[in-house]
């Protein structure tokens, strides 16, 4: 009898043990997932809150500093107000892969006058905060008011623009893109909130 207690004894300690095991290893993997979590959380704040840094620490092919570089021969726009410095480019939709893209433009540029458009990404989010800041260009165009300076570099010369306009209309709004008498710099990207939502429009007049 005592024999067989003994031994539900040794049973019990060791169903025991190897509950308290389970616990202990459970404890370890709750603790690691949550500190996962909270690292990718912390990762994509950083990579959401990136386009809002007016600064970058490193330099890159789409968004400089704002110094004037005289080896730079490319068409760009600049808006010191926003630290933004953006090549831009004609051609098809890949054009936003590398900068602005210059829609029709036929219709417009500083030389000539019309309607000299200018489009690029809102927010394009990356691998990595510095991607995803030098993918979203114009992440920052809301902060902009009438009477702020655009500076653009087209055919080696420099032009100075005015912001006359800010508004909003509709993702189908194309009326922003028509070819006009006057001359005018037209700057557009989506909303925050998708391109579905709706657009951002910034126009400005030569100084």
């Amino acid at each position: 009898m005592r024999f067989a207690k003994n031994r539900n004894s040794k049973q019990f300690r060791g169903s025991s043990l190897k509950r308290s095991r389970r616990t202990g290893l459970g404890r370890v993997l709750a603790l690691i997932l949550a500190v996962v979590f909270l690292v990718i959380g912390l990762y994509l704040g950083l990579l959401l809150l990136a386009p809002t840094q007016t600064k970058l620490p490193v330099k890159s092919g789409i968004d400089l500093s704002t110094t004037d570089d005289s080896n730079d021969m490319r068409d760009r726009i600049q808006i010191e107000k926003i630290n933004l410095e953006v090549p831009f480019y004609t051609g098809g939709a890949e054009a936003l892969e590398k900068g602005a893209w210059h829609r029709f433009p036929d219709r417009g540029n500083p030389v000539k006058g019309g309607n000299f458009i200018l489009s690029a990404h809102r927010f394009k989010i990356a691998g990595d905060p510095v991607l995803t800041k030098v993918r979203s260009p114009f992440y920052n165009l809301d902060k902009l008011v009438v009477g702020d300076t655009i500076r653009v570099f087209f055919n080696e010369e420099w032009y100075t623009y005015k912001v006359t306009k800010i508004y909003d209309v509709a993702p189908d709004a194309v009326e922003i893109e028509d070819a006009t008498s006057d001359s005018k710099l037209t700057l557009y990207s989506c909303t925050l909130s998708g391109s579905a939502d709706g657009r951002i429009v910034v126009e400005a007049k030569k100084d």
